[in-house]
């Protein structure tokens, strides 16, 4: 008993090679001896050999319990080996432990972390009685596959039966809320933290600082942050990011600084969101610093995402070469984001030729990669070279590859606006179509003229007009200046980069209009005020 509470003591300090060296030495071992060994592995992501060591267990004979299975699934869990994952469940199933909370609630988590969420939700539906953790598992699972709508649902339903949310809860809704940008239904929330005592919960203020960052409110962010209680380095690291992705990197620098001189743990989750401020800010020789200081002072291996933030910083410098060079010579496979961050700056620098042979590279990881096709065929018609322009196209007709439709939405009144080009389901479609016309008529009269070069398509100047038009983020535009009231910021959210038509066209609007205009797109905040962005066109 001795030896076990000394094995729970050292998992507890994280000294995992302490308790394995006692678990080692000790001769005679019982159920719960194996269970903090396999638990300490897997709660410190050694899943692997929290695996090896259950497979051990079988071998001497030993029956795991419902709290060494659960640790076992959590562990197939973070390795995303559905196939063990699988077998464990039949082993559960003869055990009849699958209505077991522990044991139910760690398989639904299994599968829905291995991306099988329909087999994860049967698990929680089949139990009699749903506790807060069974309503946590599904919530938190919907939350991992993208179902952030889902997860809304989910969060009223849980209410409605009589469960109070805890801090586990309100982290994926929150999170739920960011990804969605539903700043109204964040806000609300936000109280509903407060009330249950839950604000003080690091895990939670990281949240509510990436919520209102994501919602375009980065004031709030800064306030939730310095309201904060206790100091916590992922913290400071989630409010760096949300000066990066708002462009203000120095900003993000002196904070780093502060948490120098408060003597934070540094690791390589606050470089990552430096670099990354220093790239949306446009500070390369700051970036450049940055990542050496990781290595050299702090000892930190950088992972693929510190080269993926490099390769950008210098990608959008125009140092194309160099950036090559860093994917060649890491000492890490680079994947198709990386490439694809080249590519992206070769479409900023109209580098037809680089952007060839780095399309070829990102072609080899998936030859039917849409965006890889549609950044090509852009650099190309920028060049106004048509002819490789339909060469591309057909090149997608002929393997079926599709282009990412453009979607754009924003919040009004609770509820979500969605616009798409060529979809006409929004009651008000007509009243915008109109509006939008006589919109742009008016900032011709300012002096718009048009940003054809991003058209696919080699026509009269008045055709790719019309195409530039009926873009997503105009229509939301158009919709946002018809129903939000004067004085009130239009926020805007767009799955993709926003093109460079529509950003001259939101700063025509910002100043003839006298409107705030905040647009969240794939790469980045823009902030429209008096015909400025806060990007400074750099994006």
């Amino acid at each position: 008993m001795s030896y076990n509470i000394l094995i729970n003591g050292y998992v507890q300090k994280g000294d995992l090679v302490g308790a394995r060296k006692v678990f080692d030495e000790m001769s005679d071992r019982n159920v719960a001896t194996w269970n903090a060994m396999i638990a300490g592995f897997v709660q410190f992501e050694f899943n692997e050999e929290g695996l090896e060591l259950f497979r051990f267990m079988r071998v001497s004979e030993f029956l795991p319990d419902e709290f060494c299975l659960g640790s076992v699934l959590r562990g197939c869990a973070g390795l995303r080996d559905l196939s063990l994952g699988q077998q464990v469940h039949v082993y559960v199933i003869k055990c009849a432990l699958e209505g077991n909370l522990v044991v139910g609630c760690s398989l639904a988590h299994m599968y829905m972390r291995c991306r099988r969420l329909v087999e994860g939700e049967k698990v929680i539906t089949s139990f009699r009685i749903r506790n807060v953790i069974a309503w946590n598992t599904l919530i938190a699972g919907y939350a991992q596959n993208g179902y952030s709508e889902g997860v809304l649902d989910l969060f009223n339903l849980m209410k409605k039966a009589g469960l109070k949310p805890d801090k586990v809860t309100f982290v994926s809704v929150l999170s739920s809320c960011s990804d969605l940008a539903t700043l109204g239904q964040g806000q609300q929330i936000h109280a509903e933290t407060i009330k249950a005592g839950a604000k003080s919960v690091m895990a939670v203020v990281s949240s509510l600082i990436s919520l209102y960052s994501k919602c375009g409110c980065l004031e709030d962010s800064v306030k939730v942050f310095t309201e904060r209680e206790g100091a916590d380095s992922v913290l400071w690291s989630s409010m760096i990011t949300a000066y990066g992705f708002h462009g203000h990197g120095e900003e993000a620098i002196r904070l780093f600084e502060r948490m120098k001189q408060e003597e934070l743990e540094i690791g390589d989750v606050t470089f990552l969101s430096l670099l990354y401020a220093c790239s949306h800010s446009g500070l390369k020789e700051k970036g450049k610093e940055f990542f050496a200081m990781m290595t050299e002072r702090y000892g930190l291996k950088p992972r693929l995402e510190h080269y993926t933030c490099m390769v950008d910083l210098l990608g959008r410098f125009g140092c194309l070469d160099e950036a090559e060079s860093m994917i060649r010579t890491m000492p890490i496979n680079p994947d198709v984001i990386i490439w694809k961050t080249l590519l992206s700056a070769c479409k900023i620098h109209n580098n037809v030729d680089f952007a060839k042979r780095i399309s070829e590279e990102i072609l080899k990881f998936d030859p039917n990669d849409a965006s890889s096709y549609v950044l090509l065929a852009n650099i190309h018609a920028s060049a106004k070279k048509w002819q490789d322009v339909s060469e591309l196209r057909k090149a997608m007709r002929d393997r079926n590859v599709r282009k990412e439709p453009g979607i754009s939405w924003l919040e009004l009144k609770n509820q979500i606006h969605q616009f798409s080009k060529g979809d006409k389901s929004h009651s008000q479609s007509t009243e915008i179509d109109l509006y939008l016309k006589e919109l742009i008529a008016e900032l011709k009269l300012h002096g718009y003229v048009p940003d054809t070069s991003s058209v696919l398509h080699d026509m009269e100047n008045e055709e790719k007009e019309y195409h530039l038009t009926n873009h997503s983020e105009k229509l939301a535009i158009a919709f946002g200046l018809m129903n939000v009231p004067e004085g009130v910021p239009i926020r805007i959210m767009k799955n993709l980069r926003v093109c460079s038509d529509c950003h001259i066209v939101f700063k025509f609007i910002s100043k003839i209009k006298n409107r705030e205009i905040i647009v969240r797109d794939a790469s980045r905040f823009h902030h429209f005020k008096e015909g400025r962005c806060s990007c400074g066109d750099y994006w």
